[in-house]
């Protein structure tokens, strides 16, 4: 079954990213080598994180474009033209803290109603992970270098540098219990 997932959603990121954004789909597929890298700690769930990664960025894609938040977006897509796995779809749509983007955009009803977060914090934790230690060109970085990154590149004053300043502490909290949980695995 998770085979059958993780198939699906890198075909549909594929159709969605692969022409039309190429560094973003690098990103992506870097973050969904790393998810299957860190799925061991997730047992049953390995797959489904494997096709969040693959998916979280899906709303980037023009043609998905509402709202102009990406999660949103992505999340919408994914249940209304696929009915995709509601967890699938809640974790696209609060990957990263994307609550706190939302706030900054006026969309935080929007998405808390529609999408609410998952209580399920290590396969939240593991897509923050993936995520924030994947760089726009898919290769591996640290989550404080990715913050920098993306401070750099959209600017402190933007409404993704106040987000990301936001979330940072967060940010950096799931990274480590993460890499606490993949040091507790046995060897």
């Amino acid at each position: 079954m998770a085979d059958l997932i993780e198939e699906w959603a890198a075909q549909v990121a594929d159709a969605e990213l692969s022409c039309t954004l190429p560094r973003r789909w690098a990103h992506t597929q870097g973050v969904a080598h790393r998810a299957a890298e860190v799925s061991q700690v997730l047992h049953q769930d390995a797959g489904l994180l494997v096709a969040a990664a693959m998916l979280h960025d899906i709303g980037y894609a023009p043609r998905l474009t509402v709202t102009g938040f990406h999660p949103l977006d992505g999340a919408r897509f994914l249940r209304d033209e696929h009915r995709a796995d509601q967890r699938l779809v809640r974790l696209v749509a609060n990957h990263s803290f994307a609550l706190h983007e939302a706030k900054e955009r006026g969309l935080q009803d929007e998405l808390a109603t529609e999408f609410p977060l998952l209580e399920e914090p290590l396969l939240v934790d593991a897509l923050v992970y993936c995520d924030m230690t994947t760089t726009p060109d898919g290769d591996r970085t640290t989550a404080q270098d990715r913050v920098a990154e993306i401070r750099s590149r959209y600017g402190d004053d933007s409404v993704v540098g106040r987000f990301i300043r936001r979330a940072a502490p967060e940010i950096f909290a799931s990274v480590e219990r993460v890499e606490a949980a993949l040091a507790a695995q046995p060897r």
